[in-house]
């Protein structure tokens, strides 16, 4: 059963995000924001101004008294030690923001739109250095670990595209429609009408892991290999769209949530961690395996038949409402989900441990 916070919020919680001292915030519809402490009581509230939906909120990971939030086409820094008035309001996107991302260095901040756009500011001259595209509204956009120039995008139109801040263009993008391999020509019609809209990213800590969910209800893996990234794994994970991904930290442990309102914990460390020493090699011994017909442009694009059997939940949370976001966070020292839904609580849960 999970336990509720309450209290913080009159409205429907859109986003979270813990700091990393263990402090969680939330941002919901009307310009509400709440500071938890450890028991799930309010430590702070502050509704930001013109009440636009907050979206998506970020901790600097210098700084964990430095919390950027997205309402509207605004992004305001606040200082969680006051919350009062923003310090800074910065106007950079035109259009409704969907997802924040501060690199780990905290000199980069990412926002991506409904435009599609990815506005890159510099955060010491305070000001745009990089406008990056998707041509459909772009859902996430997340810096790589250990890579501070380094991010992963995904949106509407289906791709999912790698960036280096040094150029405007992505190194490497995938369209994940055209990602469709033979086996799942049964599936076609279906794809039609629920095609594999990119909802959610989440990068492993090594920062060359990253998964991907999709409305189609399939989670995907990739791997990064120098300017570009080949897809590693792919289950199915939901009956509805995967509206959230979250790596947890330190491991290759995967929580995802859908709008089937099932949050589910996925365990890919043996399908990954075994090609950690070279992916390289690994990556060129795969494609000497594949026939001809698997492989497109030079890269491979076939995934095991018994992959989508192989890869069972290790663990299934019947929330019962469609999921807007899961966090993972150490409350009285062990591990939790707290999930944010359609109601105006939080929902915690335990987890096991790796």
């Amino acid at each position: 059963m999970a336990v509720k916070w309450t209290g913080g919020h009159s409205s429907s919680i859109l986003c979270l995000n813990v700091n990393t001292e263990g402090l969680v915030a939330s941002g919901a519809e009307r310009g509400e924001l709440t500071l938890w402490d450890g028991g799930g009581a309010p430590a702070g509230q502050l509704q930001l101004p013109k009440a636009d939906d907050v979206t998506s909120m970020v901790f600097s990971p210098c700084r964990p008294t430095r919390l950027y939030t997205s309402h509207g086409e605004t992004i305001s820094l606040l200082d969680i030690r006051s919350l009062k008035e923003p310090i800074e309001h910065f106007h950079v996107n035109e259009e409704e923001i969907n997802c924040l991302s501060v690199n780990e260095t905290d000199n980069f901040l990412a926002a991506a739109d409904d435009s599609g756009a990815i506005k890159v500011m510099d955060l010491e001259n305070k000001k745009v250095s990089r406008s990056l595209r998707h041509s459909n509204i772009c859902s996430s956009v997340v810096f790589r670990p250990q890579r501070p120039q380094s991010l992963v995008s995904c949106g509407l139109d289906m791709q999912v595209m790698l960036w280096n801040l040094q150029k405007a263009r992505p190194l490497w993008t995938t369209n994940l429609q055209e990602c469709e391999t033979e086996e799942d020509s049964p599936q076609s019609a279906g794809q039609f009408f629920n095609p594999p809209l990119a909802h959610s990213l989440s990068v492993a800590s090594c920062g060359n892991i990253f998964g991907c969910g999709a409305q189609d209800g399939k989670v995907r893996i990739f791997r990064v290999t120098g300017v570009k990234f080949e897809r590693e794994l792919e289950f199915q994970g939901h009956s509805l769209g995967v509206s959230q991904v979250l790596f947890m930290p330190e491991a290759y442990w995967l929580l995802t949530g859908g709008n089937d309102g099932k949050v589910l914990l996925w365990d890919v460390s043996s399908d990954v961690g075994k090609q950690q020493k070279s992916p390289a090699k690994s990556l060129q011994r795969r494609k000497a395996q594949a026939p001809a017909s698997t492989r497109k442009d030079g890269k491979l694009n076939k995934v095991a038949s018994n992959e989508h059997a192989r890869v069972l939940p290790k663990l299934t949370i019947e929330h019962g409402e469609k999921v807007n976001w899961i966090l993972c966070a150490e409350i009285k020292g062990s591990k939790r989900v707290l999930v944010a839904d359609q109601s105006s609580s939080v929902s915690v849960y335990p987890l096991p441990e790796p």
